[in-house]
This record gives structure tokens, C-alpha cells and sequence, in this order.
């Protein structure tokens, strides 16, 4: 009988192993992109060696191009130093149930050097970890929670690659926000997306359609954010590999198409203090608020430190493209309380009072986004930053506030120019993802579109 909350002791790993339950464990981490990357393990042989001494992999997995060519021009791995290994930790208290294949648990492993046993620094994870022991250090207990929104396609991946990603099958047909019936129609993809994850250890909400063709949103249980970062890389594993299994396809592109709402990725935080007592309660008023310093710094933090570490909340090409106005999606920095047209939006009151960031898209690598959230906040506190005035209407109108970057590469410029981002994560970290970012801006500097041939094929 598998465990209902999905995670796994080793003692619980190896009874199931031995009534032939689990036979195969997945020993994963995600790459710069937020790809899982790992091994599939023999489950007895995962509890006789894996379990303890972990394994290895190439380091060239941190320094790879999308389609997993290695790239020139990075320190931390290259055919200079001849491609070693790193040594994969499993984090033993991920251990869990993956409940949509056969069969099969899940650990997610942090990556060291195989000599000195020293934390990658680069590592999407580590990066994430650095920031929460400072917020550690700096008394607070980091909650988040990340709501995801994806569109569904009738086409496999397979068709659709086939296909050129062009005219593919949008799984809804009208804008179906909230739509129960519209909904109904994706129960077959959407109730066992959300029955899987909860059983492997991601405690769903509720999900709902979205406003464009086919797109949809389900939220998951907020979690210490370490833990929250985890859950939202298995969520989009676990939705890929099911649409693939039932000869569909989803896809997490922040705009999918130019005529359709783009996905985002809403990041929630809050800070508990070390008795449990949320730190963001308090009396001060702050425009239409009542709130701590803690909250009104971390709020001036974040939104100062916003531009500086954009590369981390939109971190392709396609992420600029989903800031419209009129779309759902941020094109200007301000705050504002429960308005949606704003980047930083306030909701809650006392004990749930919390800030909802709107400027990542569903393309995001997570531990990237809470590291830079979570860095930006405690330097404000640090700072005593103050949040700009609290702003009321519609942003999109509002010419005088500061508008996010057009492009990748103005955010990438403003990242590798910042003296926040190399304080906060180190000139190692900046210099490893102004490469990674320059090398994918560099790609679609070469490549030729459909858009380009539909438009100069003929009438050039």
C-alpha cells in the first residue's frame, strides 16, 4: 500500500521494494533551464549504495544549450578541464512516491564537487539554499507558494514537434475562465494531474480554466520555500510526462501564441519569525494596509531590487513577449493591494498577509525566482528600504511608473551591471548566468522564424 501523503522513508522505500511495489527510483536535479536531469536506479540497488553515497554525473549539465550542446566560455566546466563529474546528494527528505508512473519513487538530489564535496555554486538549488540560511540567520522561516498556469493541447508532443509546433489542437475551444463546463471537458487530464501529485508529496488545491484556448491553472498547497521550489519542479513533470502518457501535450511557455493570454507563474511569500508568529502582522499603516516593518521593508526590497534580477524571473526570449497591457500579465513596477494589473499585488490581512509577485511567467526555473525574491526582501530589511507609495487604477495607464525590460538582453545588461546581484549571489553566479543568458539570446539572434518567411518570402 503506498503512503497517502506520497513521501518516503527508507525503512517505508524498502518494504515496498520487497512486496514489489516500487522497483526503479528517479535520482534527479534541475539544470540552469529547470529541466529534471538524473538516472533511473535499480530500487534495491538505490537502498544498498545510492541512498548513502549518492552518484555522479557530467559536469557539462550546468553549461549545456537547450538542446544539450556544450557551450564554450564558462569556468566551472569545460573541454579544457575535460568534462568531469559532479557528485549527486540525494536529499533523502525528498524522497517520495512518483505517482504517475509505474512503479517508481523520486529523490532530488544538490550537486557537489566530486573532490572537495563543496556545494556547486551555481546550481539552481544551492543558490535557492544560500538565501534561505540567510533568512535563517536573519530569524525568518520563508513560506511561498507558486501558481502555475499552462495551456493544453490535443496534439502529442511527438505531432506537435512533427508538426513544427504550427497548428496544433488547443484542448478548449472559447475563453473558459472559471467555466465549470469547459473545465468538465479536461477532467480527463486535470483530475489525474491532481490525484498524482498529491500522492507524490505535492498537496494540490484546486485547479480551474484560464482565460485563454485550452489554458488552465492548479494551484498547490504553500510550503516552506525551499520545499515549495521542489514541488513546482515535480508539478511540471509530472503534468509533461502525464499529457504525454495520454497522447497530449502541455506546454509552460510564458506566451504561447501572440493572440492568446501568456502563462505566468504568480510567487507568493511570507515570513514567519522563529517562535511561528507571522512577521509581516503589524499596526503600521501602509496605504490602504496594516502591516510590520518587516513587511514594508521586504516589499521595498523586492520591488528595488526587481530590474536587477529580472534574467531570473523571465529568463527567455519568450518571457518578454508576455507582458502586454491589457493581458493579465505586469508591464510596470509598483505595488498595489489586490489589483491585478499591478506587479507586486498585495492580498490578505493579519496572519495571511502576503505579497503576490506577477512578474514571473510558467517558463521560470523556481529556484532561480525564489533565491532572487528572497534576496531582493532581505536586503530591504537589511536596508530599510522603503516601498514606493501605494498606487491605485490601472497600471497599464500609468506612464509615469517604471516600466519592466523589453527584451532579454536589457535585462541581462542590467543584471551583469548590478552590484545587488553580485553582493547577494556572488561574481561566480553572475558571470556562470550572463553566459547561460547570452548564450540563448545569442540563438535566436541567429535563428530564422516562421514569422520571418510568412512576412519577406515573397513581398521582400
Amino acid at each position: 500500500m503506498l503512503p497517502s501523503k506520497g513521501f518516503l522513508t527508507l525503512k517505508q522505500l524498502a518494504a515496498l521494494v520487497k512486496k514489489d511495489e516500487i522497483d526503479t527510483v528517479l535520482v534527479a536535479f534541475t539544470d540552469l533551464y529547470g529541466r529534471l536531469m538524473g538516472k533511473r536506479f535499480d530500487a534495491a540497488f538505490f537502498l544498498e549504495s545510492a541512498a548513502e553515497h549518492g552518484t555522479h554525473c557530467c559536469d557539462y549539465l550546468l553549461t549545456v544549450d537547450m538542446e544539450m550542446t556544450p557551450v564554450a566560455g564558462y569556468r566551472l566546466a569545460n573541454w579544457e578541464r575535460g568534462y568531469g563529474d559532479f557528485h549527486m546528494a540525494p536529499d533523502l527528505p525528498t524522497l517520495r512516491v512518483a505517482s504517475w508512473l509505474q512503479k517508481t519513487a523520486l529523490v532530488i538530489c544538490d550537486l557537489r564537487h566530486e573532490n572537495t564535496e563543496a556545494p556547486v555554486g551555481e546550481a539552481p538549488r544551492t543558490i535557492l539554499q544560500t538565501q534561505v540560511q540567510a533568512a535563517a540567520a536573519a530569524g525568518f522561516d520563508v513560506l511561498g507558494a507558486s501558481e502555475l498556469e499552462y495551456y493544453i493541447f490535443e496534439s502529442s508532443y511527438r505531432d506537435a514537434h512533427t508538426q513544427n509546433y504550427a497548428d496544433l489542437r488547443e484542448a478548449g475551444w472559447y475563453i473558459e475562465d472559471y467555466h465549470a463546463l469547459q473545465g468538465t471537458r479536461l477532467e480527463r487530464f486535470n483530475q489525474p494531474a491532481r490525484r498524482h501529485l498529491t500522492r507524490s508529496g505535492v498537496p494540490v488545491e484546486n485547479s480551474k480554466g484560464e482565460w485563454g484556448l485550452g489554458q488552465h491553472e492548479l494551484n498547490i498547497q504553500y510550503a516552506q520555500v525551499l520545499q515549495m521550489a521542489d514541488r513546482h519542479v515535480i508539478f511540471k513533470q509530472c503534468l509533461k510526462e502525464l499529457a504525454d502518457s495520454l497522447g497530449m501535450s502541455v506546454t509552460f511557455m510564458a506566451k504561447y501564441a501572440d493572440d492568446q493570454a501568456g502563462s505566468s507563474c504568480h510567487v507568493h511569500l511570507s515570513l514567519r519569525q522563529g517562535n511561528g508568529k507571522a512577521a509581516f502582522v503589524g499596526n503600521r499603516k501602509l496605504g490602504p494596509i496594516h502591516c510590520s516593518n518587516t513587511f514594508r521593508w521586504f516589499l521595498g526590497g523586492w520591488i528595488a531590487h526587481a530590474l536587477d534580477v529580472m534574467v531570473f524571473y523571465a529568463p527567455n526570449i519568450n518571457s518578454y513577449k508576455r507582458y502586454k497591457a491589457n493581458s493579465w500579465a505586469p508591464t510596470r513596477l509598483a505595488w498595489s493591494h489586490d489589483n491585478r494589473t499591478a506587479g507586486f499585488r498585495v492580498v490578505g490581512s493579519g496572519q495571511n498577509l502576503r505579497i503576490e509577485c506577477r512578474l514571473p511567467g510558467a517558463d521560470c526555473n523556481p529556484y532561480l525566482v525564489y533565491a532572487a525574491a528572497l534576496a531582493s526582501g532581505l536586503d530591504g530589511i537589511a536596508n530599510k528600504i522603503e516601498p514606493p507609495p501605494h498606487f491605485s487604477g490601472d497600471l497599464y495607464a500609468a506612464q509615469d511608473q517604471t516600466s519592466l525590460p523589453g527584451s532579454l538582453g536589457k535585462a541581462i545588461d542590467l543584471f551583469e551591471r548590478s552590484s545587488f546581484a553580485r553582493a547577494a549571489f556572488g561574481d561566480s553566479v553572475v558571470e556562470h548566468y550572463v553566459h547561460f543568458f547570452r548564450t540563448e539570446a545569442a540563438a535566436y539572434d541567429v535563428s530564422v522564424d516562421n514569422w520571418e518567411r510568412k512576412r519577406y518570402f515573397e513581398r521582400i
